[in-house]
């Protein structure tokens, strides 16, 4: 655990150092749970959005994109059940006084003991090797089989207890794990109690006559209130998608762990409009194809696993979460839910207005069920980020700190070092920015030695470093060295371009998918 916790910490801390992440308006001390995307990260956090954007919209003929107000009319909130039912149980520690979230606490202990059971696993795959069975060593080995049984016991309580709205048997189940606060270790709770997430606010020139409204917690109900419009302007014919980015607001009173759980965060969703009854053979189709996307990037398959829901949101007939292990475990990344249509019939009753199609196939008008897929823009940005942070010990000893971001993500795509600041080596170099930079994010660094600047390009994820030398002046050829290996190829200028686009290119990546 504390090495995770160092893990974290550094992630933290790099995150800040290199220009990535910064507390939000830190000059005033902060605000909880804020944070600004700095000039390196926001270059990050848009090649992760125009990744998905191009996988998402642009690769699929009958998915379009949207981009909804993120004030809605407040009766939106009433129909999509967030007024009512968006809450988190929360319990407070009596001696430390901290508050938690009372699922995630007993999420967390289950996870402790699913990692029993993998550490087992681990163990007899390294004893046996290739003549392991997994399948059959977890379905016989009686300590993997109490763990799983144990873990999968205390979840489907849970799942009751949240969906029956029993918070008594919530805590009771706590207290009978003996869980205790991740801080101070003490036992003494208050009891579980629900508390709505919504950010309120006013639309309105004066108070007396201001309308209240919510900004909105999730950006999906922006595209079903748009869904015939979309449907109707573009000629969409069931099944087809309507995509998009964009900001959401939830009040988180618990939001803990950087960047995973935020106040104000960005949101990734793709609503795809189906046939009735056809609902869960594209919940099968989207599982997968998101899990495809997820291990394009190269992030390992191993971080990444299915969690099936036992607990449903009202709107849904079955979800399920792509989680990715983050340096404090495996935590949603994703989620993938079949939200019959709830949602648009809702709406129909609210509105007064009919948001239905008509399927010529069918020669009938019908509501259209709905599969939602939704990640998080911050939260795969802090999988990216985590995972591509590593320490190395070089063949000679030293250290070098490297950020091995997927390079089609990498903010900087190459930078150009001159060896020396003089004899027209800086001018070259420039000349190079700016043939590069109509295609590229380059960018130029003449401080320090080449070694050092070698390694500051290491820390910031860029893939590919060129340095410009006095051999440069007689045969127009630069060193390229490539981040991930370290190894320097000597190349012409004129083949800069092609050797950068190669290992960047969003094509070459997608279609690994």
């Amino acid at each position: 655990m504390a090495k995770q916790e160092d893990i974290f910490k550094n992630v933290v801390s790099h995150a800040k150092e290199y220009g990535f992440i910064f507390p939000s308006s830190e000059v005033y001390d902060g605000l909880s749970a804020v944070y600004d995307y700095a000039q390196n990260g926001v270059e990050l956090k848009k090649n992760i959005r125009e990744y998905w954007w191009k996988s998402m919209v642009q690769m699929n003929e009958n998915i379009v994109g949207l981009d909804a107000a993120i004030l809605m009319h407040p009766t939106t909130w009433k129909a999509s059940g967030h007024v009512d039912a968006f809450n988190d149980p929360l319990i407070d520690n009596k001696d430390s006084k901290k508050r938690y979230r009372a699922d995630v606490l007993v999420e967390d202990f289950a996870e402790k003991i699913h990692q029993k059971a993998q550490k087992e696993i681990d163990k007899a795959k390294a004893r046996f090797g290739d003549a392991f069975n997994e399948q059959e060593f977890i379905t016989t080995n009686a300590r993997v089989v109490e763990y799983l049984a144990r873990e999968k016991e205390i979840r489907e309580r849970l799942g009751r207890s949240l969906g029956n709205g029993d918070l008594e048997d919530v805590k009771a189940l706590i207290e009978e794990l003996e869980i205790a606060d991740p801080e101070t270790g003490s036992r003494n709770w208050t009891d579980v109690k629900q508390f709505n997430l919504m950010f309120g606010t006013k639309l309105g020139a004066s108070a007396e006559n201001a309308m209240d409204l919510y900004l909105r917690p999730e950006t999906a109900q922006g595209i079903f209130v748009n869904f015939l419009n979309v449907q109707k302007s573009g000629r969409m014919k069931v099944p087809f998608g309507i995509a998009q980015t964009g900001k959401a607001f939830r009040n988180e009173i618990v939001a803990r762990q950087f960047i995973f759980r935020m106040r104000e965060f960005e949101q990734m969703e793709m609503q795809f409009f189906v046939r009735p009854g056809e609902e869960m053979q594209w919940y099968e189709h989207w599982k997968q194809t998101r899990l495809n996307w997820h291990l394009s990037l190269g992030l390992g398959k191993e971080n990444y696993r299915f969690h099936d829901h036992e607990k449903l949101a009202h709107y849904a007939n079955a979800a399920a979460d792509i989680e990715f292990n983050f340096p404090f475990g495996f935590k949603e990344l994703e989620g993938i839910h079949s939200r019959t249509d709830f949602d648009l019939k809702a709406h129909e009753q609210y509105s007064g207005r009919k948001l239905q199609y008509f399927d010529p196939e069918l020669n009938e008008n019908y509501v259209p069920y709905v599969v939602e897929t939704s990640v998080g823009l911050d939260r795969m940005f802090l999988a990216v980020f985590a995972t591509s942070l590593q320490e190395e010990t070089l063949e000679d000893g030293s250290e070098r700190t490297v950020l091995k971001l997927p390079a089609v993500l990498a903010p900087t795509k190459a930078a150009v070092l001159p060896l020396v600041k003089k004899d027209g080596l800086p001018e070259i170099s420039k000349k190079i920015i700016e043939d590069l930079k109509w295609d590229f994010n380059v960018s130029y660094d003449e401080k320090d030695a080449v070694g050092r600047r070698y390694r500051r390009q290491d820390a910031l994820g860029t893939p590919f470093c060129i340095t410009v030398d006095h051999q440069t002046l007689e045969d127009e050829t630069v060193t390229i060295r490539h981040r991930d290996t370290m190894k320097q190829d000597r190349v012409k200028i004129s083949e800069l371009r092609g050797i950068i686009e190669n290992e960047v290119s969003m094509k070459n990546w997608l279609m690994k998918m």
